[in-house]
């Protein structure tokens, strides 16, 4: 912790667990604040995921499309899933690409990391690119429904500029994307074994 921070820094006095799902553990913290005082902390414990940005030979992208149930609506997003307990996440990036859009990958890239709800869930979501696509077959888990499209970047940004791209993680993709090609970010390409 950098000393400069230690007037931000919350400490957990107590922790109790209010719900346990199959997915979701939902907990509900006392912490002691730096000035002194308590205040409680609401929030949800996940495992992490992985998104993956698929790229076409052509520069097209692969995405899926979904129905969200807490939205009660269908949106447009790159392929992403929650990591099993010891999965490594480039191995989980490339598992979630080929079991929701069939497209298997010959080279992938570590972006970097998001945080999209760091108000009220630990989730963290590790970003990968992918290329080198072959097309396959779909591995749909029991009750997951998707369907798989393609569309250029400039679709997308247009799309998103309409605000009908919403999803955080797919935008967040999309600008590491942009910053990749005007050669402001990099990506270290690796072969997949």
């Amino acid at each position: 912790m950098a000393d400069e921070d230690r007037h931000l820094i919350e400490t957990r006095l107590s922790s109790q667990q209010v719900y346990r799902g199959n997915f979701l553990d939902v907990r509900r913290d006392v912490i002691g604040l730096p000035g002194g005082g308590t205040a409680t902390r609401e929030y949800i414990v996940h495992p992490g995921a992985v998104v993956v940005v698929p790229m076409l030979d052509d520069g097209r992208l692969v995405l899926v499309r979904q129905h969200r149930y807490p939205l009660s609506r269908v949106l447009l997003e790159f392929p992403a899933g929650k990591i099993d307990p010891g999965e490594d996440t480039m191995r989980c990036g490339l598992r979630e690409l080929a079991e929701e859009t069939g497209y298997r990958a010959s080279e992938c890239a570590r972006a970097g990391v998001l945080h999209n709800a760091a108000a009220y869930s630990n989730e963290h979501i590790e970003i990968f690119f992918a290329r080198g696509l072959v097309e396959g077959s779909q591995r749909l888990d029991h009750g997951e429904l998707i369907d798989v499209h393609v569309h250029a970047p400039e679709e997308l940004d247009a799309m998103a500029g309409r605000g009908e791209l919403t999803d955080a993680k797919t935008l967040i993709c999309l600008l590491w994307l942009q910053r990749w090609k005007a050669g402001a970010w990099a990506l270290d390409w690796q072969a997949v074994r």
